[in-house]
């Protein structure tokens, strides 16, 4: 309900006079973040101190810490405005006029309840804004002089940092592998990381020469390096690392902003050369297209028996002094499921000489494989038969299954090796780079 007082002259009654009730906003400077918060803390206090000095009745007091550079952008502002709407409040209390509004948006919104009697006044430390159309017309120069100044202060920022890059200084947070050091006599120099850089460099060095997946340095920077950010909290994540391998600061030139086209050369020491650089991205190319089409014999064969993850592959190239090109293929866990898992990787080689090792001592009733041996053997005399015209019939039970199923191992493709295993009827665990079989749970 609203509430009005009278006006009177002597015994006459002269205009009933609404009541004002007022919310306090306080909102937050353009300075930095410590001193932004007492700033809102002493706006409050002032604003408090001339409310009881004139007499005014404070209903709420709102703080915000949003920027009032863009319209829509502060819920605390929109609540109040919404307040003013449903008349709990019809005053606002503040400490200069920018609080309220920097740009024309809400500026507007401000204006729009005014000629609507909906707010009566806006009262400031040094000034008070009624619904007359010289006040009005002054609130909006001043809140217009802030926008003017926002306007300006960003088409100054721009133009700096658009001369910082020219002179080839990194207008951002320094990559990893460098820093950042306040000295007035290399401002804003973008400087070499003594601990991470020589770690950048052997991280492209093995994409490039050694073939490395981005799987395998994340296992290598966090197990065996203990790489972390340079706030020294996080390890590197596999996407950072990819972006790492394709950021083309580290080998002394940078697009300044982002898909702009607009290049430059760095006045930073490169950690790594151009030729190195495009050797990576070739490899980190091809490394794509291999693991797209890529099928490796155990994979999605194998559990980790430390984690309970998936075992996946990795391949890895040796040139030979003969300029031949020698293959290695190694098994690990993906740690999908525990990241810290401490199952190691274990080569093919190795994996095959321990599945012909477990096929020699496994009960031949897990090997669900003698109908499939039959099968060959029958197709085999049909056409033994045909060709040769012999009677003569190879004796099933004299088949060595054990054989059969270490020749598969040894002389096999991919496709008949995982057709053996496939007929194991327990699961297949890696762990500790050890092969064993464990029950599958039904």
């Amino acid at each position: 309900m609203e509430t009005y007082t009278t006006a009177r002259i002597g015994k006459e009654i002269i205009a009933p006079v609404q009541k004002i009730k007022y919310v306090l906003y306080a909102r937050k400077s353009t300075e930095s973040e410590e001193r932004q918060v007492l700033s809102i803390d002493s706006q409050v206090k002032e604003m408090l101190e001339l409310a009881e000095r004139d007499g005014l009745e404070v209903v709420e007091i709102r703080r915000e810490s949003h920027s009032a550079k863009e319209s829509g952008q502060r819920p605390v502002y929109r609540e109040i405005l919404e307040d003013v709407r449903r008349g709990r409040f019809n005053g606002i209390l503040t400490w200069a006029p920018d609080r309220l509004s920097r740009n024309a948006g809400d500026l507007g919104s401000i204006v729009d309840l005014m000629d609507q009697q909906l707010l009566l006044e806006i009262r400031t430390y040094g000034q008070h804004f009624k619904n007359s159309p010289n006040e009005k017309f002054l609130l909006m120069i001043l809140c217009s002089q802030a926008k003017l100044e926002n306007d300006n202060k960003s088409i100054n920022v721009k133009r700096g940092l658009r001369t910082r890059v020219e002179m080839g200084l990194w207008p951002g947070p320094a990559p990893t592998g460098y820093m950042k050091e306040k000295r007035m006599d290399r401002k804003c120099e973008t400087l070499l990381d003594p601990e991470r850089a020589p770690i950048i460099k052997k991280m492209f060095e093995k994409v490039a020469y050694e073939h490395w997946s981005g799987r395998k340095l994340y296992n290598w920077l966090k197990f065996d390096i203990n790489l972390r950010t340079s706030a020294g909290k996080k390890h590197l994540s596999l996407g950072n690392i990819y972006k790492i391998l394709d950021n083309t600061f580290y080998y002394g030139v940078f697009e300044y902003p982002r898909q702009s086209g607009n290049w430059y050369t760095g006045k930073h020491e490169p950690i790594i050369t151009k030729e190195l650089f495009d050797l990576v991205q070739s490899q980190v190319k091809s490394n794509v297209l291999r693991v797209e089409n890529k099928e490796f014999a155990f994979t999605r064969m194998m559990f980790c028996g430390l984690c309970g993850s998936g075992i996946s592959a990795d391949e890895k190239f040796k040139k030979l002094k003969n300029g031949g090109v020698a293959r290695y293929v190694y098994y690990g866990c993906t740690k999908a499921r525990g990241v810290d898992c401490k199952c190691g990787y274990t080569e093919e080689k190795e994996v095959l000489k321990q599945f012909s090792d477990l096929i020699e001592n496994i009960d031949l009733n897990e090997i669900e494989i003698k109908e499939k041996i039959q099968q060959d053997v029958e197709r085999f005399s049909k056409l033994q038969k045909f060709l040769l015209g012999t009677k003569d019939k190879v004796d099933i039970p004299s088949i060595d299954v054990r054989g059969y199923a270490k020749y598969v191992l040894k002389e096999g493709s991919d496709i008949e090796k995982r057709e053996l295993l496939g007929c194991l009827k327990s699961r297949i665990c890696l762990a500790n780079k050890k092969i064993c079989l464990s029950p599958i749970k039904e």
